[in-house]
């Protein structure tokens, strides 16, 4: 059992992505540009607020800005209405044995609300946001956690569902679980270098109760 288990947020704990495609909506009307579908958001989320914003926008740079500013409000005020915790989650969470933590590129004041409007913050030894931390794959914010939490990378294990998730827990040496459910596919988490994958919460619970 590893001493030390580190969960990407939106994909991996909680679902978001209608909160997430809401607030995007919001933010490309207020600019003049006109929505994207849901499976493109999707596809947009990982890599941090700015770059969701990018994206979104893209081609229409020059719109960035104000985007994301109109983003930021919107989610502050409805983070909530649709995010849940992924079925099992809460219980996996519940029967811990080892220290837990979340590394997310999301702003780390949104993760914490997240989490605390779910019952969850409590659970977490630390919640280190993108703007907190150099931002997923950059090793640092994990090493960072593992240090508070007096973990080796052989204690540690990183639980995510991106390429992002595969390609930080590479570079900080620890190892990996891909869940499935999330907002990456199997498929892409295999061409990251993914070997290890959980097809439900209840896959997880072997690494965490001993």
């Amino acid at each position: 059992m590893p001493r030390l288990a580190v969960f990407d947020l939106d994909g991996t704990l909680v679902d978001s992505l209608d909160d997430l495609h809401a607030s995007v909506a919001h933010a490309l009307a207020a600019v003049g540009l006109p929505p994207r579908s849901r499976d493109e958001i999707r596809g947009f989320v990982g890599e941090g607020a700015r770059r969701l914003l990018e994206r979104a926008v893209a081609p229409h740079g020059h719109l960035l800005e104000p985007a994301l500013a109109a983003w930021r409000v919107h989610y502050e005020a409805h983070c909530l209405d649709r995010t849940r915790a992924y079925p099992g989650v809460e219980a996996l969470l519940a029967g811990a044995r080892c220290a837990l933590a979340v590394q997310t590129n999301k702003p780390g004041v949104m993760a914490r609300r997240i989490l605390e409007g779910l019952g969850l913050l409590a659970r977490f030894v630390a919640v280190v946001g993108g703007d907190e931390a150099p931002r997923k794959p950059d090793p640092a914010g994990l090493l960072g956690i593992m240090a508070r939490a007096g973990a080796t990378p052989d204690e540690t294990v990183f639980v995510g569902d991106s390429r992002v998730d595969v390609a930080v827990a590479r570079a900080a040496s620890v190892r990996m679980i891909a869940v499935t459910w999330g907002l990456g596919t199997r498929e892409e988490l295999v061409a990251a270098g993914a070997t290890a994958f959980a097809d439900g919460a209840a896959d997880l619970a072997p690494l965490l109760v001993p």
